[in-house]
């Protein structure tokens, strides 16, 4: 890691990787209780999945007005909206799980996909805070590692929070735990200064979104963090359902394998963002698509414990790669004037690919089984290896 390029990066960029890494938080929580929730709560068992899909809908439905809401406000005020929906989500939960309500759940997590799609506009407040696009590598390493903290946090809320208060199948104080998160989340936010909009006038004219979208440069951005969402969320959502419900492991080892899954999507942050700037991109999505192959592989030879780790493990670390640098690549795509219309359209391609996916997976497992789902995602893996080495070559 190169350090003097963190050192020289402005407050906004800790201060959204301090407040985020509390608010990131939640969607970890909902990845572990959510379907454990649901497979007692739920109508049928093919909907356990639906809840943590919801919280993907929820974020590919919101992100166009999310984009705009920033754009009329500005990112702080457009965060606290974000914040807001985060702590309407934790009471609609807290509500579902003392009254053993499938439809508050629903509610619940498509609240928090709305607030997840604000959270997500952060990456690109921690880009524009930014003077130097060479640093924007480090800026997203920086931005990105705070994930580390909510991976451990997230899946700990969900379990101490077990039976903290009297419910049916608890898990009412995991919502409770994490109302308590956020709001020490939006007293951090608070410190954050809206970025200077410098990008606001341009001597270029303005395009159309289409023109824009048909660009090769947004088309390489937005498939890199499309096929990185669409394998990582389809695999990672059927996890706990195999491993608890299939497999008959307990919560505490189904708990670790979700934090060590999601410590290791963010712990890559403190390497990549230099690898990025050493290598370029298109390098580093090479070795997220290969890592994603390996996890196939792996995920092929068995259900035992240590498949699981393996393959989770593999799995978040081709996800930081090639979803940092979509990310990344995506300001090279629209001058600053285009940057929000840009922004929201690859926001909902990319969160409305993981929706598809997330939604389609409780009834693949239950249909075809884990082998079957594993081998579903080798297409992907294959377009994303063609649209690495398409970037390679262009750069």
């Amino acid at each position: 890691m190169n350090f003097d390029s963190l050192k020289s990066l402005p407050a906004n960029v800790w201060i959204l990787a301090a407040s985020q890494s509390l608010a990131m938080s939640m969607v970890p929580m909902m990845i572990l209780v959510s379907s454990l929730l649901a497979a007692k709560i739920a109508p049928d068992e093919s909907w356990v999945t639906l809840p943590i899909a919801l919280v993907v809908v929820g974020t590919a439905s919101s992100t166009i007005p999310v984009a705009f809401v920033m754009k009329r406000w500005g990112r702080k005020k457009g965060g606290f909206v974000g914040f807001s929906f985060g702590l309407l989500a934790c009471l609609l939960g807290f509500l579902a799980a003392r009254s053993a309500s499938f439809p508050f759940l629903l509610g619940s997590s498509y609240c928090m996909g709305v607030a997840s799609a604000f959270g997500q506009q952060f990456r690109f407040a921690a880009l524009e805070s930014v003077k130097d696009p060479a640093n924007y590598g480090p800026a997203l390493s920086a931005f990105m590692t705070g994930g580390l903290v909510a991976a451990y946090l997230g899946p700990e809320i969900g379990a101490s929070g077990r039976d903290l208060f009297a419910s049916p199948h608890g898990f009412a104080g995991s919502f409770a735990l994490l109302s308590g998160v956020l709001v020490l989340a939006i007293v951090l936010f608070s410190f954050f200064k809206e970025p200077e909009r410098r990008f606001e006038t341009s001597l270029v004219a303005d395009r159309s979104l289409r023109n824009i979208v048909k660009s090769p440069a947004f088309l390489i951005a937005v498939s890199a963090a499309a096929l990185s969402y669409a394998v990582m969320s389809f695999i990672m959502t059927a996890t706990p359902i195999t491993m608890h419900e299939v497999c008959g492991f307990s919560l505490s080892d189904t708990k670790r394998v979700i934090q060590g899954h999601i410590i290791a999507m963010f712990l890559p942050s403190l390497f990549s963002g230099w690898l990025m700037k050493r290598f370029g991109p298109g390098k580093l999505m090479l070795s997220g698509t290969i890592a994603y192959a390996i996890v196939l592989v792996i995920g092929l030879q068995g259900q035992e414990l240590v498949h699981f780790w393996a393959a989770l493990i593999l799995l978040g670390v081709g996800w930081n790669f090639l979803f940092a640098s979509g990310t990344a690549l995506l300001p090279m795509a629209y001058q600053g004037n285009e940057r929000y219309k840009a922004q929201a359209a690859n926001d909902f391609t990319v969160f409305g690919c993981q929706a598809v996916v997330a939604l389609s997976a409780g009834w693949f497992l239950y249909s075809f089984g884990w082998p079957v789902l594993l081998m579903s995602c080798l297409p992907l893996v294959l377009v994303a290896g063609v649209v690495s080495v398409i970037q390679i070559r262009r750069s």
